[in-house]
């Protein structure tokens, strides 16, 4: 059934606005276009008419048509009820911020940006923008554990001062052990490094048995003093500390930081500090391993042969730690320790 005009009636006003539409050209043509459909309307051209001379179809005509009705002059512009808003304002950031430290309600623990954006009926993008700004990933899970002990200012205090101003002549050393380390031999044989793909290691592994590992880093030079036990306890760490005392000069004045390892707080351990006046123990802070410098040294062998070593016995493994030790110290800088940022302090 063809389409029949009818004459539209516009205001003075409207008629203005429209014809100020399709002269100006910081809107869209799509915009300018619908005027002219309802400019030609009012005009009492016919439907036959404005479809030739538009090059368009009748529908199209009485859609817009209807919409003018409707809406007047706003109901020319283009509107897609479904888009989501594309524009950063504070308000945004604000909402978006607020719900990203919400838990999502389906039960999952942290927001995805497409899943934000959704609940939010956002765009990705959008989401993606704010968090990049505020460094925010939900993404990531950092662990802490926080220090209880009531003197923490004064013990980490004590031991920042030994770093930053050690006492004139005197020695500090970073002192730990790391236990159970294991000596894993694998069943099937590696397979090397080759351009294109990397180092392969079988997926089953035979226990040799286990070794611990003391170690004494000396923060003035970088140097560490180490050793292996096949036991973990207070007379080996005794014996550690003899050897720490033996390296350096008759008399000199030593300063050890250490854990709150009960090994470390032995009768025997009190019977080797009467028996060496020169040499005292500064104790870290309850859960407070990253003031001991030692720490970084651990986890740097970790990468460079504990992690992904094959050893054919504990003896081999105790051969490989000590092989590596010397010549570490052969490179052996003082590590630049620093806690600059005092945001993320964790405190008692």
């Amino acid at each position: 059934m063809p389409f029949t005009a009818t004459r539209l009636r516009l205001t003075k006003k409207q008629r203005s606005q429209l014809t100020a539409c399709v002269r100006r050209r910081s809107i869209t043509a799509a915009e300018v276009f619908r005027a002219k459909i309802i400019l030609r309307l009012a005009d009492g051209a016919s439907y036959s008419e404005i479809t030739a001379e538009l090059k368009t179809t009748d529908t199209t005509v009485a859609h817009w048509k209807q919409r003018f009705l409707r809406d007047g002059i706003s109901g020319l512009k283009t509107h897609h009820p479904g888009q989501p808003p594309s524009k950063l304002t504070p308000a945004i950031r604000a909402k978006v911020l607020a719900r990203t430290s919400e838990q999502p309600p389906d039960g999952s623990t942290h927001w995805s940006c497409r899943k934000l954006a959704q609940a939010l009926q956002l765009s990705k993008t959008l989401v993606h923008r704010i968090w990049r700004e505020a460094d925010i990933k939900p993404h990531r899970l950092e662990r802490y554990m926080a220090s209880d002990d009531p003197r923490f200012e004064e013990k980490a205090a004590d031991i920042i001062a030994l770093y930053l101003h050690p006492p004139q002549h005197a020695a500090v050393f970073c002192v730990d052990e790391k236990t159970a380390i294991q000596a894993l031999d694998r069943l099937d044989p590696r397979l090397p490094l080759s351009p294109g793909r990397a180092e392969r290691h079988g997926f089953e592994y035979y226990r040799h048995g286990t070794l611990s590992l003391y170690a004494a880093l000396d923060t003035k030079t970088g140097h560490v003093i180490g050793k292996t036990a096949a036991r973990h306890t207070s007379a080996e760490f005794v014996a550690f500390l003899s050897e720490v005392v033996d390296s350096s000069p008759s008399g000199q004045e030593i300063h050890i930081i250490l854990d709150n390892l009960s090994a470390h707080k032995t009768k025997l351990v009190g019977q080797f500090l009467s028996a060496n006046p020169n040499v005292r123990l500064h104790f870290t802070p309850t859960y407070s391993s990253w003031l001991n410098q030692v720490e970084l040294w651990f986890a740097k062998i970790e990468r460079d042969i504990l992690a992904r070593g094959i050893f054919t016995s504990v003896s081999d493994l105790a051969r490989k730690i000590m092989r590596y030790i010397r010549y570490y110290a052969k490179v052996a800088k003082p590590i630049r320790w620093k806690y600059s940022d005092v945001r993320k302090r964790i405190t008692a």
